[in-house]
């Protein structure tokens, strides 16, 4: 069967259509949050099959396979890359409504020219098309970006990460633009003592300096910035249930940095206090290099204990949790603004019953400093289909300025992700379109069709300084 993804895919007004087709079709990406492997961009990888580039790490799928009831040997088990694939085209088909089945079928048309739906009856003559054409230099890693008009994306790594393949990508001049991103929970991850003082070990020897004091650990971070920076950094990221508010002299960070060394579990408390203690820290380091910070709210990790044990993290079992957000987010941003030093800021959170106290705390933070200095997140992880995306547009518009947005990311591990943007772009242009149906815009093609380029990707160029 011939997909159903047409030119007007979601695009359900004459108004919308000319939005999409005029003013964001064609515009470049600037996928400024992913968790693409670098190496495989310095490398120019080639993928040896689908299943390979499509399927590896890719949790999303995983998740709704084990819910069909397909056995593991099949998702992350020693099945062959083949036959993972054949499971996962048995799977396409029941997907229906989840956004896995327009993204499915948007990434097969996209980059390799399939119309058909996948399914058990093509999957093995798409298996063999797909995995003949990845060895054309047009589908490796590069090539793939590049058919996407990939401009920059901004990778998640560790402050002890070398940037090597940072490094590498810039000397070779390869396009897209690479830049990391400073992403350091692991530095104030004390809930565990043992796994945490493995990580002080490495981060010392990548400083070459000995962390034996709470002042030594935000010293190094110190210096990772500053790496960062000089390699092109110019964005941080963390993900947290939840941020924190107390007095800063509610306790001692040196003493909860010696109990962690002498490997004492700390309450709750002291470890929301710690980590509090080395945000602020690590925000203002920020604010003094002109970055941008992000922070990823509301997830509740590893849920399956019993899979955690045999399969890690990262692998599908993660999922929205119903944290406390509006109280501690307020004091925590107020704690950096108070001394002026609240740098741009984008919060993302997870729980949809969030979105309005996300979209009005930022109207709280934006002091006419910076366009859209304090950001609404776009919509997140369990939130980045079509519904979810529309009630973050909407909840944006309704509260705060949508034309000041600064857009979408992929937030993936696959090279096969970014007709995401496309997705959203369809979306953002069928709303307005909608609106200006109903008599609710003026049916100005030229000032809504600058607001649909700029919030697709000029205004992300501009608040990232690109």
């Amino acid at each position: 069967m011939k997909t159903f993804i047409n030119d007007d895919f979601l695009l359900q007004t004459k108004f919308a259509k000319k939005l999409y087709h005029n003013y964001a079709k064609d515009l470049p990406i600037i996928d400024y949050h992913n968790h693409l492997p670098p190496n495989d961009i310095a490398q120019n990888r080639i993928f040896e099959n689908i299943g390979q580039a499509w399927l590896t790490g890719d949790h999303y799928k995983w998740r709704a396979m084990r819910t069909l009831g397909i056995n593991e040997h099949y998702i992350t088990g020693k099945a062959t890359d083949k036959e993972k694939f054949l499971k996962w085209a048995e799977t396409v088909p029941f997907t229906v409504r989840n956004p896995l089945y327009h993204w499915t079928h948007l990434e097969l048309q996209r980059y390799f020219g399939i119309t058909e739906l996948l399914s058990p009856k093509n999957a093995e003559a798409i298996y063999d098309q797909i995995s003949e054409k990845l060895q054309a230099p047009k589908y490796h890693t590069i090539g793939l970006l590049q058919q996407q008009k990939v401009e920059y994306l901004c990778t998640t790594d560790d402050p002890t990460d070398s940037l090597e393949h940072h490094k590498s990508i810039y000397e070779q001049k390869i396009h897209p633009k690479v830049l990391p991103t400073f992403r350091p929970d692991k530095a104030f991850a004390v809930e565990d003592a043992t796994s945490y003082k493995s990580y002080l070990k490495k981060l010392a020897e990548v400083c070459q300096s000995d962390i034996n004091t709470y002042d030594d650990l935000l010293q190094a971070l110190e210096n990772r910035i500053d790496y960062f920076h000089a390699c092109g950094g110019r964005l941080s990221d963390h993900g947290l249930e939840q941020l924190y508010t107390f007095n800063e002299t509610d306790y001692s960070c040196e003493s909860l940095f010696s109990k962690v060394l002498a490997e004492k579990k700390l309450s709750d408390t002291e470890i929301a206090f710690f980590k509090m203690n080395t945000l602020l820290f690590l925000s203002k380091a920020y604010h003094k290099k002109g970055w941008t910070q992000q922070f990823h709210l509301g997830a509740i990790r590893n849920n399956n204990k019993r899979l955690l044990s045999t399969l890690g993290p990262d692998t599908g079992f993660d999922s929205i949790g119903d944290f406390s957000q509006a109280k501690a987010l307020s004091g925590f941003l107020n704690a950096l603004d108070a001394s002026n030093q609240l740098t741009k800021t984008i919060l993302y959170n997870l729980n949809p019953a969030d979105n309005e106290v996300f979209a009005a705390m930022i109207g709280n933070f934006n002091d006419g400093s910076v366009k859209g200095k304090v950001q609404y997140g776009s919509g997140w992880w369990f939130l980045d289909q079509k519904d979810g995306m529309e009630k973050q547009i909407n909840t944006l518009s309704n509260i705060g300025l949508l034309s000041c947005f600064v857009g979408m990311l992929t937030d993936s591990r696959s090279f096969l992700s970014f007709p995401r943007h496309e997705y959203f772009r369809r979306i953002l242009c069928n709303l307005i379109g909608k609106d200006v149906a109903n008599g609710e815009l003026p049916a100005d093609e030229q000032w809504l069709g600058k607001i649909v380029s700029d919030i697709s990707y000029h205004n992300a160029k501009n608040y990232f300084g690109l």
